[in-house]
């Protein structure tokens, strides 16, 4: 399955020549997206390291990511084809279904997010968002040193680093099942695909 792919050939005289390489390249993730990928995880990876040691440091990243958070919201909307939200209601709920066959090693082919990537997407921004939001309040006059809001920051920073690893061992799975580099496809912004001989 290939959501969106590259249509085919109708004609015999559009057939591709025999000597045509099987697979070719797809520009998918903008700049702007890689970008704000690498700056996220970069900041997750500081926030993590920084909290009680280097508190101002910390409190910058925090506020940083709001921004980053910001940022993906408004290009969710007005970013490049596969950056925008429109399919993500519609892959969520083929995520199940998509899971449940991942034990078969049935993965479909995509060229933006598989059903699998766009959960972990939503459930790592709603967990980053209520780590950021309540990290915000957490040094306000109103909010320092209430218990539910410390309470949720810590639960939900220590939810996103899982989180976070879970997505990069379900990149590296993903990538050896379709034998696919998916990292260098978030640095470069291309993806294979597969042409139809």
């Amino acid at each position: 399955m290939i959501d969106e792919a590259v249509p085919e050939a109708r004609g015999a005289s559009e057939r591709a020549p025999a000597h045509r390489p099987a697979s070719r390249t797809v520009g998918v993730w903008d700049l702007p997206l890689r970008l704000w990928h690498w700056a996220l995880a970069a900041s997750i990876l500081a926030a993590w390291f920084t909290p009680t040691v280097y508190d101002g440091l910390h409190r910058i990243v925090g506020y940083t990511v709001l921004v980053l958070l910001a940022f993906r919201l408004i290009w969710g909307f007005w970013g490049s084809r596969y950056s925008r939200f429109r399919m993500v209601g519609a892959r969520l709920r083929a995520a199940p279904r998509y899971l449940w066959n991942l034990r078969r090693g049935m993965t479909g082919r995509y060229i933006g997010l598989n059903p699998a990537g766009t959960l972990m997407l939503v459930a790592l921004l709603l967990a980053i968002a209520v780590s950021a939001i309540t990290g915000a309040m957490s040094v306000t006059a109103t909010f320092f040193g209430v218990w539910w809001v410390e309470d949720t920051h810590a639960v939900a920073s220590d939810a996103v680093i899982v989180l976070a690893v879970l997505h990069v061992l379900g990149v590296v799975l993903m990538g050896l099942v379709q034998r696919e580099n998916l990292i260098r496809a978030m640095i470069t912004g291309r993806k294979r695909i597969r042409n139809r001989l």
